[in-house]
């Protein structure tokens, strides 16, 4: 029997959706505790969206006007996976469409996409493209990292089960969730030396063979044995009670 490995991605800043089909079911999306915090985000974006001073709130170029206007119709527009919708360097990375059926299965379960509009998806979820990250303070509602906190912290415990936590997010959407002390000890941070494309594609590609792999690595040291197959790396301890154990993987 596999044991069960949560791995952590951050959402892509790029974003792509379907221009027919029916709306996006929240109802129909993986941990529906988070459902009233993600209308709660919702609302609070869509004010915002409408503002003339919207780029300026959501920390983006007023160049991106198109891509705020999504915000607007999140209830109306086209339901894509979000396995579609997340592009950019680290999602082509992992090349989910490639993958054999097996390896498909597995990312499907492991992996959880932190999002700072619908908290936690999986692969699988339809859901709407929008323009919001997690590094934005929503009037109402706060700095986004500290209001899905408590709420990440009903959902993802459980989703972890007993396996290992590998955590590729970035530092504003690691600060939504960390793993409590009970659980530090089977939690790795993915880092990668140089520049921020670079890290964003090898974490990628550490994905892609973690979940081609199919391992049941028990401890984050038969983790790093297991990422080490492909890719020169470099364990380190966590540096204090609560912290996670960090794994120096060197971009191929």
């Amino acid at each position: 029997m596999v044991l069960r490995v949560l791995i952590l991605l951050p959402p892509s800043e790029s974003k792509t959706g379907r221009r027919r089909g029916r709306p996006a079911d929240p109802n129909s999306w993986s941990f529906p505790e988070l459902t009233e915090q993600r209308r709660t985000v919702a609302a609070a974006l869509a004010q915002v969206s409408q503002s003339p001073d919207a780029p300026r709130l959501l920390g983006v170029s007023p160049n991106l006007l198109d891509e705020i206007a999504r915000n607007l119709d999140l209830e109306a527009a086209p339901a894509t996976p979000a396995r579609e919708v997340y592009t950019g360097v680290l999602y082509d990375a992992l090349d989910i469409a490639s993958l054999e059926p097996a390896a498909k299965r597995r990312a499907t379960r492991w992996i959880v996409v932190v999002s700072a509009l619908y908290g936690a998806l999986r692969l699988s979820d339809e859901v709407a493209p929008y323009r919001l990250s997690m590094g934005v303070d929503l009037p109402g509602v706060g700095s986004l990292g500290r209001a899905w906190r408590s709420h990440l912290d009903q959902v993802l415990p459980q989703a972890a089960g007993k396996g290992c936590i590998v955590d590729c997010r970035s530092a504003a959407y690691a600060a939504a969730w960390k793993p409590g002390p009970e659980r530090a000890e089977r939690w790795v941070a993915i880092a990668v030396p140089g520049a921020s494309h670079m890290a964003k594609h090898t974490r990628g590609l550490v994905t892609r063979h973690l979940v081609e792999v199919g391992a049941d690595p028990r401890t984050v040291p038969a983790l790093a044995d297991v990422v080490g197959e492909r890719f020169e790396v470099r364990l380190t301890p966590p540096a204090g009670q609560g912290r996670a154990w960090t794994l120096a993987v060197t971009p191929p």
